[in-house]
């Protein structure tokens, strides 16, 4: 087959996917103009760019890449407007090059606030309740990069969560520098409260094989049996036979063998723990059930007046669908702030199947942002997917123009120990894809900003997002079945 037939062959595999980008565009229309004018050419690039990666699109991109031409493969930000260029090269077409978006970056700066390098995200610290008495970490924090302070409502009250604010505020004006104020919801605790055997210690010992219930507050069992509480009630009639129950950050792994109106039996297959005991207060995933819990919790629509009054942005944690973003952006109405900057926590499996849904129902009402959150995120969907899921959602968040925040064990032995390990300053340069990075709390976090700032200095000056090699999403095409 000489090269013109193979060109020919290219040139309509690709007006084939124009046609049904189009197609898919159109049909989306009713939906698009719900949203804010604002959001509303960012939205149709994200479903022209969810239509085109319903498909298998690695066979075109390598006859691309053997002609010298763009493989599409960073075409996140104007997808059709990048596939109608490749069309007219190979229609002999004269070509007038393309106005690079920077919509992204202006609404990364709208939400986070510039940062003080280009070549690097902002950058977000997690306080803990000792910095409401110390002006000189918040100072240094600050003169270091520190751009966003992060104060988790799931800790302290409002009178120290004020005096982590008002020293945010006044150390950043006398250093002249800028600093946003993060608040982040708890969202629904699901918690073990240790019952039966155990319950005077507040731990119980969990080996592999162990058999134990988990229960409601009032369910029957043996005082010495082993019992495991929720702190979230009317979980145990959600769930069934077979389905998984991790503890403890995945420490735990255990699998229902019979269900109950008001308890579960499991069996432990899992103790990762060095002394095998489970402890109270410890998390509670059920990674195969999808489960019906308000995201917004009465705690959390306490907590909202205080926020609205003194951050800059709300963290929603546990959002799982659109029905959850209407029930925020409702109650945020109801308090006179229908237009308050919020980010949603990508946590769940539920959180990243509907993500799409739940981009496109936020910018009904503005402009949000999303969080990985990857410490829950990695034990919802299994530790060996969250590399893949997290690539996902930077991609998908492009095509939306929508701000990303890399969250979760950013440097996190550096942060406890002093000490990196070689993996985590990996994983902290490819935080550099993101526009904002949060570090938690720790001892050592002045020398993790730090090492932070020069990390992503580096690599920004590598590289700006990636290429990639652009296979079927399922994020994709569970968008267009539901809608």
């Amino acid at each position: 087959m000489n090269n013109s037939i193979k060109n020919n062959s290219l040139l309509q595999k690709l007006e084939n996917l124009k046609k049904s980008i189009q197609e898919e565009t159109k049909n989306s229309e009713p939906l698009i103009k719900k949203l804010k004018p604002e959001n509303r050419k960012p939205a149709k690039n994200f479903i022209q760019y969810l239509s085109a990666r319903k498909n298998d699109l690695r066979p075109i991109q390598d006859e691309l890449h053997a002609l010298g031409l763009s493989s599409l493969a960073s075409s996140e930000s104007q997808f059709l407007n990048q596939l109608n260029q490749v069309i007219n090269w190979l229609n002999k077409k004269e070509i007038v090059p393309l106005k690079i978006s920077n919509e992204l970056s202006k609404n990364s700066n709208k939400l986070f606030g510039a940062p003080s390098n280009k070549f690097i995200p902002q950058i977000m610290v997690t306080y803990e309740t000792s910095f409401a008495d110390d002006s000189n970490i918040i100072s240094e924090l600050i003169s270091e990069g520190m751009g966003i302070a992060r104060i988790n409502c799931a800790h302290d009250k409002e009178n120290t969560w004020l005096e982590m604010i008002n020293k945010t505020r006044l150390n950043a004006k006398l250093i002249n520098k800028n600093c946003k104020v993060y608040m982040d919801l708890p969202g629904p605790k699901i918690r073990t409260i240790i019952l039966g055997k155990g319950k005077k210690d507040k731990k119980v010992k969990l080996d592999i094989g162990t058999k134990c219930w988990l229960v409601e507050e009032n369910a029957n069992y043996k005082s010495k049996e082993i019992a495991i509480g929720i702190s979230s009630a009317g979980i145990i009639k959600q769930l069934k036979k077979g389905e998984t129950v991790l503890f403890d950050d995945g420490l735990f792994k255990a699998i229902i063998l019979e269900t109950f109106e008001d308890k579960v039996e499991l069996e432990i297959i899992r103790s990762s723990s060095k002394k095998g005991f489970l402890k109270e207060e410890k998390g509670i995933n059920f990674p195969d059930t999808v489960l019906k819990l308000k995201s917004l919790t009465a705690f959390d629509e306490a907590c909202l007046p205080f926020i609205l009054e003194h951050a800059d942005m709300l963290g929603y944690s546990f959002v799982q669908n659109s029905d959850d973003v209407h029930k925020l952006y409702e109650t945020l109405n109801n308090l006179g702030k229908p237009n308050f900057p919020v980010i949603l926590k990508i946590e769940t499996q539920n959180a990243v199947i509907n993500l799409p849904d739940l981009i496109l129902t936020a910018m009904e009402y503005g402009t949000p942002a999303i969080m990985i959150a990857r410490g829950d995120l990695a034990i919802e969907i299994g530790f060996e997917r969250l590399s893949e899921i997290q690539d996902e959602i930077l991609w998908l968040c492009e095509a939306a123009h929508v701000p990303v925040i890399w969250a979760t064990q950013v440097l996190e032995n550096l942060n406890k120990t002093g000490f990196p390990t070689r993996s985590e300053v990996t994983d902290a340069a490819h935080a550099s894809m993101a526009e904002c990075v949060m570090i938690n709390k720790g001892p050592h976090v002045i020398e993790a900003i730090k090492t932070l700032k020069a990390i992503l200095n580096k690599n920004g000056r590598h590289h700006w997002k990636k290429r990639n090699m652009m296979r079927p999403l399922n994020i994709a095409n569970q968008f267009f079945v539901k809608n």
